[in-house]
């Protein structure tokens, strides 16, 4: 057994394309030397290096056999003979088989395994290069190997012994390279067992979760937890020291949404807060170096954040002077999509959408209207043409700044979210209208000219913007059928199915059947379809319903097979006494019960109640009976049962656990 190491020194890599980076390496591994064997691979990375770690690889893969089939016997000893030849042997030497068409001739080959320093050796460059990244370059000529930036070095060894290859005219060795800054001057020798510890003596933590642990305990309990901007410190450090700095309070004036959108994505500094969760005039910035004892580093960044918030001040005294309201007109220069218009063209759209809305939903119409001439008019200032990612945000804060109202100010600040599916929804009702109707805005056009996602594309974002849409009608509960919003957009419809029943699954647990069976009656409302998941889910484990889903699948399947497509109820007169009659009384008693019962709860529970007489039809009375008057009434017997109850719920979409169905 033997351990390998694989290291791809380079420049540095952008932060957010290390990870896939590593999975990507991962996979291709482990096709590759998955006859290896192992106990463990694992992966680990810094801004300068992929790294991969094999543990416990055989030495010498097994040997296999390879069963080469020839021609059939009856294609003569010429055949025969050729196919020998072919393979590198005599025609004696060749076995026989049968098979289905007769007997054949085969040829049984052993080959022998690879040992691993050599299949190491033959496929690390096809493998390197095969790493895939968003973007990639050329360094050393173009038509050369593409890679993410330069690679600089390359360590490969089986425990202390070195892979020999070359890739883009870098030669594989056991050297490495420490910290640019702290570490030597020199190149350094590793081996499989000595990586971690020679790096670590050179100032660097390879391993991703020790340099996460030295950033958290640097940061102290007053600093704002932000675990996305901590990741990507993590990927761009090697070895982070953290640096606590101030800045005069008198910037605390400004919001703090500004403030810290300045620190976090300007600078990426952590915010720190009072113990009332106001702001302090403080921040923590990582930095990859040991240690600042002359405060030359932290003075750096005071002076480069000061700057900073002296243009945020800036932006707010000027934007100040003229109003949201005053802006709108100004939106007609600002292009939304070139065949879609202006954001002007956009927000007389969101307008007559978003009241249209509000008088569905019982919202204040003129909050909503308000809220929605004004949502986009902070693309104009000059705070989010600096602040990009602060647009909607900027929008709400000058809108209460400006007495437009607390109600207006909020439907405007809130109207991007959810911008994923971990962010919450708009905090009000008004707000959730505004957003629905931007989101709605954007689909509905986007499909009405071609603009629909692809697997790799999607360049307005139209799934969050779906998936966003279908999130606040779930979780707000809201009263809003959404079909009739989209209809006149009929690709659409399909691709919004598709956000909801993927809210269902992934978000909300449902089984893939139980969201068939809530989605198979025409859609309302997004609340209608979560309580009939719920009333499913609910029922689902009492001893009729999975039998009964059973029967349904059956009487799905004969109805199909009959081609029976009469919407006419059963004859009374033609039903026979007994089971059939029993089965006809039961459906009307619980069909009446199902329009009376208010939750779908009671509904389904009333329908499972129907197995008894379901399953006694089915065994004593022939649907297919010779005469064609009682086989059409027992038909649509079935039918009514099928067409009434799977207005509630689809049961045949259940899978059921070995029932015949």
């Amino acid at each position: 057994m033997s351990d390998f190491l694989l290291e791809i020194g380079t420049e540095e890599i952008p932060d957010w394309m290390i990870e896939p980076a590593l999975e990507n390496l991962r996979a291709n591994f482990q096709a590759a030397f998955g006859v290896f064997g192992g106990s463990a691979l694992s992966m680990e990375a810094t801004p300068r290096r992929l790294v991969l770690i094999a543990k416990d690889l055989l030495t010498q893969a097994s040997d296999t056999e390879t069963v080469v089939q020839g021609p059939y016997l009856s294609a003569g000893d010429k055949a025969a003979e050729g196919f020998a030849r072919k393979q590198g042997t005599a025609a004696a030497n060749l076995a026989k088989m049968s098979d289905a068409k007769g007997e054949r001739y085969v040829f049984t080959q052993l080959v022998k395994g690879q040992s691993l320093f050599q299949a190491l050796s033959e496929a690390l460059p096809g493998i390197i290069s095969g790493i895939h990244f968003p973007k990639s370059m050329y360094w050393t000529g173009k038509g050369d190997l593409r890679f993410i930036r330069p690679i600089r070095w390359i360590v490969a060894v089986v425990d202390d012994r070195v892979v020999p290859f070359e890739i883009a005219g870098v030669r594989s060795g056991n050297l490495t390279r420490g910290h640019r800054i702290l570490g030597a001057k020199e190149p350094v020798a590793v081996t499989a067992a000595t990586y971690f510890d020679v790096l670590r003596r050179d100032f660097v933590f390879v391993n991703a979760e020790q340099r996460r642990a030295r950033i958290q305990e640097g940061l102290g309990p007053d600093v704002q937890r932000d675990d996305q901007l901590l990741r990507t410190l993590v990927y761009l450090t090697e070895y982070p020291s953290t640096i606590r700095g101030s800045f005069d309070p008198a910037y605390l004036e400004l919001p703090k949404e500004i403030l810290s959108t300045v620190m976090r994505h300007h600078q990426r500094y952590f915010s720190v807060l009072k113990p009332d969760g106001s702001l302090a005039p403080e921040f923590v910035a990582v930095t990859n170096t040991d240690a600042d004892p002359d405060g030359l580093i932290r003075q750096g960044n005071e002076r480069v954040l000061r700057a900073r918030f002296n243009d945020a001040r800036f932006f707010w005294q000027v934007d100040q002077q003229k109003k949201l309201s005053a802006r709108v007109a100004d939106l007609a220069k600002v292009t939304f999509q070139a065949k879609l218009g202006s954001y002007k063209d956009k927000t007389e759209r969101i307008s007559t959408l978003a009241a249209q809305l509000a008088a569905q939903t019982g919202a204040d119409e003129n909050v909503v209207q308000l809220a929605a001439l004004l949502c986009k008019c902070d693309l104009t200032t000059d705070m989010v043409k600096e602040f990009t990612e602060l647009q909607g945000v900027v929008g709400g804060l000058y809108a209460k700044a400006q007495g437009e109202g607390e109600g207006v100010a909020t439907a405007i600040y809130d109207h991007y979210r959810p911008v994923n599916m971990e962010d919450a929804i708009p905090r009000t009702l008004e707000g959730q209208i505004v957003s629905i109707a931007d989101k709605l805005d954007t689909l509905r056009e986007s499909f009405r000219i071609g603009l629909i996602p692809t697997g790799t594309r999607d360049p307005f974002a139209l799934r969050r913007a779906a998936q966003g849409v279908v999130k606040i009608l779930f979780e707000a509960r809201l009263n809003l059928p959404l079909i009739p919003l989209i209809q006149d957009v009929p690709s659409l419809i399909p691709f919004m199915r598709e956000r909801i029943e993927f809210y269902l699954r992934e978000v909300l647990g449902f089984f893939y059947d139980e969201v068939g069976a809530a989605m198979a009656p025409p859609l309302t409302t997004l609340a209608d379809v979560a309580e009939r998941a719920e009333a499913i889910r609910y029922v689902r484990p009492t001893e009729d319903f999975e039998p009964l889903a059973a029967s349904f699948k059956r009487i799905k399947n004969i109805l199909k097979q009959a081609g029976f497509d009469s919407s006419l109820p059963p004859k009374a007169d033609l039903l026979a006494p007994g089971p059939e009659k029993d089965l006809h009384d039961a459906w009307l008693r619980v069909s009446e019960q199902t329009r009376v019962s208010g939750s779908y709860r009671e509904k389904l529970v009333a329908i499972a109640s129907l197995r008894p007489q379901v399953d006694l039809f089915f065994d004593k009375i022939l649907v297919n009976d010779p005469n064609p008057a009682i086989r059409e009434n027992r038909l649509a017997l079935l039918n009514s049962l099928m067409t009434e109850f799977s207005t509630i719920a689809d049961f045949s979409e259940i899978v059921t656990k070995g029932l015949n169905a």
